[in-house]
């Protein structure tokens, strides 16, 4: 099968437990621009094991994926669609971003993996920084709207796979809108117009 030009991939965990968990806004808005746009339905693969719809964002082909191995094996799925640093490039990878408060989007390139466990694994698997990341922020908000991250690796964990409320969800959609904006931009004009755009 000819893959599509560019690939829009959201990181989070499979299975019912980890549904509307912060670890898991990646793969949310994803599922979102599913919902949103013109795509197939979602296609089960399972080597790697991955959810794949096909269709166009802007009139540009385009295939969404959620990865349905853990977030630190994502790399699989990645491995799969890129073959080489130039295919990289049409690379969009979602996902949660502790450092940013929640309500916040930020779109980067060739960036490290801040310690994000899924972005981790698909810069090792695709032996190159070099794709676009979308990074939602989940982080709880200081009076001043900075990002206030818990501390301490076991809290840390405890809070990105705690869910949503009903009311970070709403305020999350808000933030899907604009990012799914972003997504259609890197793809219709590079992700350089794109981030000089959205940033």
């Amino acid at each position: 099968m000819r893959i599509p030009m560019h690939i829009v991939l959201g990181l989070g965990n499979p299975g019912e437990e980890y549904e509307r968990t912060r670890h898991n806004a990646g793969r949310m808005l994803v599922e979102r621009l599913h919902a949103t746009h013109d795509f197939s339905l979602w296609k089960s693969e399972k080597k790697p094991p991955m959810q794949i719809a096909l269709g166009e964002l802007s009139g540009k082909k385009t295939t969404l994926v959620l990865p349905d191995t853990f977030m630190n094996r994502s790399g699989q799925v990645a491995a799969h669609f890129i073959r080489n640093k130039t295919g990289a490039e049409n690379l969009v990878v979602v996902y949660d971003d502790l450092d940013m408060p929640l309500g916040s989007m930020k779109l980067s390139f060739g960036r490290s993996s801040g310690g994000h466990n899924g972005v981790e694994s698909i810069i090792k698997a695709l032996k190159t920084k070099d794709f676009v990341r979308v990074r939602l922020g989940v982080a709880p908000k200081t009076p001043k709207g900075l990002a206030k991250k818990p501390l301490g690796e076991e809290r840390v964990v405890k809070f990105l796979l705690g869910k949503f409320s009903s009311d970070q969800e709403a305020e999350l959609k808000k933030t899907f809108k604009r990012a799914i904006e972003a997504i259609e931009a890197v793809v219709v004009d590079g992700h350089q117009a794109a981030m000089n755009r959205f940033n």
